[in-house]
């Protein structure tokens, strides 16, 4: 499987960490419309929210963790931000491995 985002998890692709513990990573993503753009993805290797399966009740309690964590160290905690998880084609999924973007910094709409 090529994988961006388990090569990174595995140190084989740069990335700007931001945290991580046993089960989640989270780092700076790219190409966003907002100050903050940081992405919290689980270590293991899950394909979208439709291959979650009931053995990771762990890992999905941990990204939830992890995203409350990268809000209070990129200080958008207080203020608000957004998280996001595209799921499949229609949905605009690009990196078919599981992950929510957390976005922040300024005042969102739902401009589409």
């Amino acid at each position: 499987m090529d994988c961006v985002f388990c090569r990174i998890v595995n140190r084989e692709e740069p990335a700007d960490i931001i945290y991580e513990d046993e089960d989640v990573i989270a780092f700076y993503g790219l190409h966003f419309s907002a100050p903050v753009h940081a992405l919290v993805i689980p270590k293991k290797h899950i394909k979208n929210i439709t291959d979650i399966k009931e053995d990771d009740e762990k890992i999905i309690f941990k990204i939830h963790r992890g995203l409350q964590e990268v809000s209070k160290i990129l200080d958008v905690s207080n203020d608000g931000f957004r998280v996001i998880t595209n799921t499949g084609k229609h949905g605009q999924q690009e990196i078919y491995h599981l992950h929510y973007h957390i976005i922040g910094g300024r005042q969102l709409t739902w401009e589409m």
